[in-house]
């Protein structure tokens, strides 16, 4: 599963402005909205129901955050990459920059975990998340997060 058939050029917010990990949740809330015609609430409420289980702050500054819908046929990414870093409660206490939202049908199952584990593992990749904060390009951020060759590398 590569990236690229998750997450679109018109899915990246190359330099969000928030304050919060509430304002972050419910930008990238919206910009999925338009993605998935989801309603921004939906998308809010439910990811922000995952987050009370636990935060999908992974650690160095990169948060996963995820969630299922009923009703909904496939996989949907949107990537933010944060002009400053938010507290995001995650796991290593370090403020968060890039956030990778994935959204999937209730349905899902297994290709919602192998898309967690593609994401995770792209935004593992020390050069390729340098890459990703060094720029505010979203042609350059998509390239970055569905370049191949970085991608096996991985």
């Amino acid at each position: 599963m590569d990236l690229g058939d998750i997450v679109t050029q018109e899915a990246i917010i190359p330099d969000l402005r928030v304050s919060s990990k509430k304002q972050l949740l419910q930008a990238i809330a919206e910009k999925a909205s338009e993605q998935t015609g989801i309603s921004a609430r939906a998308i809010f409420d439910t990811i922000l129901q995952r987050e009370r289980l636990g935060s999908t702050g992974v650690g160095k500054g990169i948060a996963i955050p995820h969630g299922k819908f009923a009703n909904f046929d496939r996989i949907v990414g949107v990537f933010a990459r944060l002009h400053a870093p938010v507290d995001f409660e995650a796991l290593d206490d370090q403020p968060v920059d890039i956030v990778f939202l994935l959204l999937a049908p209730e349905s899902a199952g297994a290709d919602h975990l192998k898309a967690l584990s593609r994401i995770a593992r792209v935004l593992r990749d020390p050069v390729r998340i340098g890459k990703l904060r060094a720029t505010s390009d979203a042609d350059a951020l998509y390239a970055f997060l569905t370049d191949e060759q970085a991608s096996n590398a991985a």
